[in-house]
């Protein structure tokens, strides 16, 4: 008897000390969305984006990112290379169009799609909804680098998101993503995001660096660099397909 007293005893101590539930698992995920979403102010900033393929090599362009939260609109402006100079991706209504001033045309994409043949895809610049959009599964703490963060598991609960699984690990202190793990329906891991730092714009914070590697082809990864963040008011007409086709005559 001693001696089974003297096991549970010792299987007690192995115990966590902390065990973190779903429903807190929840509140960190909207925690999450909450602190990157631009509410009741707009977001207008530039990102460079450098895309290195060991097939096609280095590519650069410079973009111009505009974005209203309550109204869930954006826009996308390519103004680097000259050769996609006016191309644009513009969200309204729950619509997501390409723009091409080559032919004037307006084309129906995906928010699925990769953005501009990156390793992004256009649903990484568009608000955080991800309370609303996946189910957590598993929560724990853990360390990243010298961070204590939240290593969460979360599995879609509709067909509309990019990826139907994701593990993200969000820091402790302020509820901020700085790494996800994206994966496929058959737990394939597809992409894996760093999101080094954060700029505070507000009361919101915006990543300035953001790093995507494609799981799939080695080597293969996208860096972007954001800069000229700036939260005053966007005219309502700037989100439109007037003005997207206005802006490259």
């Amino acid at each position: 008897m001693k001696k089974i007293m003297t096991v549970l005893a010792v299987s007690v101590l192995l115990l966590p000390l902390y065990s973190i539930s779903i429903e807190r698992g929840r509140e960190i995920i909207n925690e999450v969305d909450e602190n990157t979403t631009f509410s009741g102010i707009d977001l207008s900033a530039q990102l460079t984006i450098i895309s290195e393929d060991p097939s096609d090599g280095i590519d650069k362009s410079k973009v111009l990112q505009f974005r209203n939260d309550d109204d869930d609109k954006f826009l996308m402006l390519i103004v680097e290379p000259v050769a996609q100079k006016g191309q644009g991706y513009l969200m309204i209504d729950d619509n997501l169009w390409f723009y091409d001033p080559q032919s004037r045309k307006f084309s129906h994409t995906s928010m699925k799609e990769q953005f501009n043949d990156s390793d992004a895809n256009n649903s990484d610049f568009q608000e955080s909804s991800l309370i609303e959009d996946y189910d957590v599964i598993q929560v724990e703490e853990a360390k990243l680098g010298s961070f204590d963060v939240y290593k969460i598991v979360m599995e879609a609960n509709n067909n509309e998101v990019t990826y139907p699984k994701q593990i993200l690990w969000v820091t402790q202190k302020n509820s901020l993503v700085l790494k996800s793990e994206d994966y496929s329906a058959s737990d394939r891991l597809l992409r894996t995001s760093y999101y080094p730092s954060y700029t505070k714009a507000a009361d919101t914070f915006i990543p300035n660096k953001m790093i995507f590697i494609d799981n799939l082809v080695e080597n293969k990864k996208t860096t972007i660099t954001i800069s000229d963040i700036s939260v005053k008011d966007l005219p309502d007409s700037l989100f439109t397909k007037a003005y997207v086709e206005r802006v490259n005559n």
